[in-house]
């Protein structure tokens, strides 16, 4: 039995995002209870070269939106990138969800051989089946970025494990 492209995606973005909303909600926690700025962790970055712990959430969420749209053709909001603080992290993580919950499945299923054009890097892009666009671009690139936030507040002391990041809220 094959899976549907709609259940290939949707709850899958679905349930990582709310495991990527209890982490923040954890990371808040922390940096409270130990009375330090939160900006400190929306900053950090692993290495000089990667990209800030802000920055991680938003292209995690930009990765679902925006692949979910261009397999749906369902239009995607824009989003001003303008996110400073958790609780703002937080309302873009409940509008990309907002959307996810808004595209029908229909529109995603049966799909599995569009070709998807996206860019990939600042000045090229990349043509693939919608397909091994899902299994091999969008899904991996959403993984690391969630992945990349999880890392982050982990490495700063924020009391994460893996059924946080696996199970989110749900995590017992």
């Amino acid at each position: 039995m094959t899976m549907s492209m709609s259940a290939a995606s949707l709850p899958v973005f679905t349930t990582m995002l709310g495991n990527l909303s209890h982490i923040l909600g954890k990371a808040a926690a922390h940096a409270e209870a130990k009375k330090f700025d939160p900006v400190v962790l929306l900053q950090y970055r692993l290495a000089p070269d990667m990209l800030p712990f802000t920055r991680q959430v938003l292209i995690a969420c930009d990765a679902a939106k925006n692949g979910v749209a261009r397999i749906s053709g369902v239009e995607a909001p824009r989003f001003e990138d303008n996110e400073a603080s958790f609780p703002e992290l937080q309302e873009r993580i409940r509008k990309t969800l907002a959307y996810l919950a808004s595209v029908p499945a229909g529109a995603l299923d049966g799909t599995e051989d569009k070709e998807i054009t996206f860019p990939a890097g600042r000045d090229k892009t990349r043509t693939m089946k919608a397909e091994a666009y899902l299994k091999h671009w969008a899904l991996p690139n959403f993984f690391f970025h969630i992945t990349m936030a999880y890392a982050i507040l982990r490495h700063n002391g924020v009391d994460l494990g893996k059924a946080d990041y696996l199970a989110g809220a749900n995590a017992g």
